[in-house]
């Protein structure tokens, strides 16, 4: 194999067009993705421009596309969501769970995105019930956090659902109980039923109401549910690194081994016994394991529940996780400069003179700063 590293754009430069002219039936919010990772970063669709009143040196900073597909933004989505979410997390241990779906009702979800909402649906009537069932007067209510995967670790449909959990709640009269043992069965079997009766509703025809049956009597003992405590969970380190794992992108470049203008190979590592996997596609099909991971627009893929949600009555009595102190450092450092200056040390606007560069002037699509009226006199004054 190569020792050069790929870039998932660059594939989608080399073949995109290629693969677009075969006629396949392609969602718009694909087109629209993919075309805006082409361009991500390329100075004609947009980019800051940057002028040192010292030396009279001019920097171009063009922007990028801010899609969560493309794997350069998306990394910074996902970090800038962890921050965020982690502002807002209650001081306590939290709980990953992952809610699962047999390959049987895969196909139904591929059809109809629009049942994807089931799947959180479902999770959190699972969630909801149980607490409820805990102490009726009291209502207990949890905060969790709920994410959306459709992917496998081999980029096949797989949708399935992240949960971040508190381990604890809080009742009409008791503000905080602490909740950490979660029944394994209760969780399969509550989320079985839930998911199968909101489909059956949904879809409402007999060939569903026989898969129904089928998957009572095939899972038993209900659908996958992993549930495992989080040791060290009150670690903001530890809750971040939850967050970024379920906001990753479908795959990471650093999973590309090789590609040849026809080929890509890449390897993952399999689920069931950690082995790792290589695989080689032709690169339409690589496509095509990509693009169906890209959501609808407006689909939300992230949703709040309980606790979390909205504002508590309790809410003012229950400590956050992060520090005031801490989140002020965060939001302080959210700006572009000062992520790359926190990151790798490297202040993109210190000027090779030794001064702080000043924006000039921002450029949008299309258009051309030598031609612009409103700022000419700035460049010739430069």
């Amino acid at each position: 194999m190569s020792s050069k590293s790929f870039k998932i754009k660059d594939i989608f430069v080399d073949r995109w067009d290629d693969f677009v002219a075969l006629g396949h039936p392609i969602r718009p919010d694909v087109l629209n993705n993919v075309n805006r990772i082409i361009h991500c970063g390329d100075p004609s669709m947009g980019h800051a421009l940057y002028f040192c009143d010292h030396c009279g040196h001019i920097k171009h900073v063009p922007f990028t596309c801010k899609s969560r597909f493309c794997n350069s933004c998306g990394s910074k989505y996902v970090q800038d969501r962890a921050n965020k979410i982690s502002s807002k997390l209650i001081h306590c241990d939290h709980r990953h769970i992952v809610f699962t779906i047999p390959e049987e009702l895969r196909y139904y979800f591929r059809k109809d995105r629009s049942l994807l909402n089931l799947l959180f649906e479902a999770s959190a009537s699972t969630i909801h019930s149980w607490f409820y069932k805990l102490n009726k007067s009291e209502s207990f209510k949890p905060g969790f956090i709920s994410t959306l995967h459709t992917f496998g670790r081999d980029l096949k449909w797989n949708p399935h659902i992240h949960m971040l959990i508190t381990e604890g709640a809080s009742g009409n009269r008791t503000i905080w109980r602490k909740i950490s043992h979660f029944p394994f069965t209760m969780l399969r079997t509550r989320w079985q039923a839930s998911l199968l009766d909101l489909l059956h509703q949904k879809l409402g025809n007999s060939a569903f109401y026989k898969l129904k049956t089928f998957l009572f009597k095939t899972y038993k003992d209900g659908f996958y549910v992993y549930a495992k405590s989080n040791m060290n969970s009150k670690s903001t380190d530890t809750v971040q690194y939850i967050i970024r794992y379920t906001g990753r992108p479908a795959m990471a470049q650093s999973r590309i081994l090789d590609y040849d203008g026809t080929f890509v190979t890449f390897f993952y590592d399999r689920h069931e016994d950690d082995q790792r996997v290589t695989e080689k596609l032709h690169v339409f099909e690589f496509f095509k394991r990509l693009i169906i991971h890209i959501p609808d627009e407006q689909f939300k893929m992230i949703r709040h529940y309980g606790l979390y949600a909205k504002k508590y009555k309790h809410s003012s009595k229950l400590f956050l996780l992060e520090t005031l102190e801490k989140k002020r450092f965060r939001k302080n450092h959210s700006h572009w400069r000062a992520r790359l200056l926190f990151s790798f040390g490297i202040d993109p606007l210190r000027c090779t003179c030794g001064h702080t560069m000043k924006l000039l002037d921002i450029f949008h699509s299309g258009s051309n700063p030598f031609l612009d009226k409103l700022t000419l006199h700035l460049y010739n004054s430069a």
